[in-house]
Parts: structure tokens; C-alpha cells; sequence
């Protein structure tokens, strides 16, 4: 039996960006697992189980780099796999894999939550802060501190080629907070006047890196020349697991249409356009990751990893579940040509 139509519309979602930022999205992927829970029509608990691990598929190809996915869904088949260990029947593991996934949804929230209270203990009065692209964390860290009383101004990036950073920018603005949209490459123009960047992440790996929208990196370079202090706000879920065992990073990159037109690319077939998603910064230009069980320099990532992970075990879980991310080294989608 085919699985319920608002999995492949989730999926599709995801895919296409209408559905983006590493939380939303492993929201979207638990929610997607919790409709096939509850109404796939399965003939008994493997069945039901299979349906799982295909959604579980269909979803982790959608979007290789956010690590946040695959942690969604390894939080619910994983207890669901335990599950079929102890034999629960089907009525038993519909109700296994819906509190896995109801459970994660929560988390993930509160999660940010957290985040943002720790976060804005590093935020003062008279700031200027950078931000690139759309974090939920990152815009949480800045709205909970001007709550507080923290009078500052943000400087956001306009995040090409897809313009997350407009969506934070009139988010920040409707908060009441002052904020001026830069083009990406007037950061390091203005780092002289910053006094901290906050920006989010879609992974971090064991040994303390960075993998964020493209960009990051280079901000991050610059802030560490001009001696501006980069934080990261991070869900501990969206460490990758991977990266102890030494994976390689894959690095996603999308059409070239979002960089230019296809009148362009059909007038000029013999340009490249190469168009990476994402980039890694190395922990070196990283000065603290903000996760809500507290604040902790990049170093100190692999000691969440054992905390959050001491569960996890490759055998237990399908190969599509198992691979992706990696801590030093990049492994590039094929470069698209026009």
C-alpha cells in the first residue's frame, strides 16, 4: 500500500526549500513519520514497519546536508526497532513510532527555547550584531534578548542565492528590533563595527565544525581577523553521529537556476554554474556553539555526541539511516553544468 499523500508532499517540500532551516525541516520529517503512524493502513507490525522505513528513505534523499533530518528520523526508528525486538504487535508499534515522533516535535521546540535563553547572556547593550541566513535559534537568541531590555542593532545578510536572510530581517524588524539587510558581500566591510556574529547551523561535526549556509565560512574568517567574536546557535540534535566514525561531509548543491535564469543558461551553454548550498567552518574561527543544555566551546562537541549518542549503533539501522556527514573532509555533489 502506498503511504499517506502528506509524505510525499512533506518531502517535496523539503526538497524544493518551501520548507527550510534544519528545525523546521526535522519537524516536518517527525511529522511526516507520525502520518504514517497514524493512517497507513498496515496488515501487521512489519508492515507497518516497512512503511517507516520507506517514508524514512524518501525523506533523508531530500536534502543530504541537514543533519537535523536524518536525526529526526533515526530518533523515531530507532525506538521503533527496539520495539519490534520486544515484539510488540502492530497497535503496539503505531503507538511506539507516534510518541517518538510527537516527542521529538517537542523537544526540538523547547529546544530552541533554551537556546535562545543562553544565548542572550552574550548579547549587550549597544551591540551590533551580524546574522546570516535564517536560523530559528539565531532569531530567537536576538528577540529573547531585546525582550530582556537589551537595546542593540542587527546587520543581516541577504543570504544569496536564495534571500533567507530578507525572511530574517523582516522577522527581526516585526520584533521592533533595528536591523539593516547588507548583500552578502559587504560583510567583511562592515566587521570592523560588529561586535558579535550569531548565525545557526545545519551540522556539527565530532571535531567542532561548522556546516552552515554558504558564506558562513567566510564571514567567520573575517570576524576572526577583525576579532569579533562568532557564535553558533545549535540544537544538540543537529550534532552528527557520523563524524565520529569519520565520514565524509557532502556538501549539497542545487540548480543553477537559483543563481541565474534559464534564458541565461540557455544563451550561454558553455558557462559552469556551480551552486553549493552549504559550506564548513573549522572550529578554529568558531568562539562558542549555544546548545540548550548550555553553552560549550567547539571542542567539547564530541563529549555531546557521546551523551546524545550512546544509543546509537550503525547495525541497527538501514545504510540509508548510517551515512552522510563527516568532521574534516568534503565530498561535493557533482558540479552542475549549464
Amino acid at each position: 500500500m502506498d503511504l499517506p499523500s502528506e509524505v510525499y508532499e512533506i518531502a517535496r517540500d523539503i526538497r524544493d526549500m518551501k520548507i527550510r532551516g534544519a528545525g523546521r525541516i526535522a519537524r516536518a520529517a517527525a511529522k511526516a513519520l507520525l502520518k504514517v503512524a497514524r493512517e497507513y493502513e498496515a496488515k501487521d507490525a512489519d508492515d507497518l514497519v516497512s512503511a517507516l522505513l520507506r517514508a524514512s528513505k524518501l525523506l533523508v534523499e531530500t536534502r543530504p546536508t541537514a543533519v537535523s533530518l536524518p536525526n529526526a528520523l533515526r530518533y523515531v526508528v530507532v525506538r521503533v526497532l527496539e520495539g519490534v525486538d520486544r515484539g510488540y504487535d502492530l497497535s503496539g508499534i503505531r503507538e511506539i513510532a507516534s510518541k517518538a515522533a510527537e516527542e521529538f516535535t517537542e523537544f526540538s521546540t523547547r529546544a530552541v527555547e533554551y537556546i535562545s535563553k543562553f544565548g542572550s547572556h552574550r548579547i549587550r547593550d549597544g551591540d551590533l550584531i551580524m546574522t546570516h541566513c535564517n536560523s530559528d535559534a539565531a532569531i530567537s537568541t536576538l528577540i529573547q534578548a531585546w525582550e530582556e531590555g537589551k537595546r542593540f542593532e542587527v546587520l543581516a545578510t541577504e543570504t544569496r542565492p536564495r534571500f533567507q536572510g530578507r525572511l530574517t530581517a523582516a522577522r527581526l524588524a516585526d520584533a521592533g528590533i533595528p536591523v539593516t539587510l547588507i548583500v552578502d558581500s559587504a560583510a567583511r566591510y562592515f566587521m570592523e563595527d560588529v561586535d558579535a556574529v550569531i548565525v545557526g547551523a545545519d551540522a556539527v561535526a565530532a571535531n567542532g565544525a561548522v556546516v552552515n549556509k554558504i558564506g558562513t565560512s567566510s564571514i567567520a574568517l573575517a570576524a576572526h581577523e577583525a576579532r569579533v567574536n562568532f557564535f553558533v546557535a545549535a540544537e544538540t540534535y543537529k550534532f552528527s553521529p557520523e563524524t565520529m566514525l569519520g565520514s565524509l561531509i557532502r556538501i549539497e548543491e542545487r540548480d543553477p537556476s537559483e543563481v541565474v535564469d534559464r534564458d541565461f543558461l540557455a544563451a550561454h551553454p558553455n558557462v559552469k554554474v556551480r551552486n553549493p548550498a552549504f559550506d564548513v567552518t573549522p572550529a578554529m574561527y568558531i568562539d562558542l556553539i549555544i546548545t540548550e543544555k548550555g553553552v560549550i566551546p567547539p571542542s567539547a562537541a564530541v563529549i555531546i555526541l557521546k551523551e546524545e549518542y550512546g544509543w546509537f549503533t550503525r547495525s541497527r539501522l538501514p545504510e540509508f539511516l548510517t551515512g552522510g556527514l563527516g568532521s574534516a573532509r568534503i565530498e561535493e555533489d557533482s558540479p552542475t553544468t549549464a
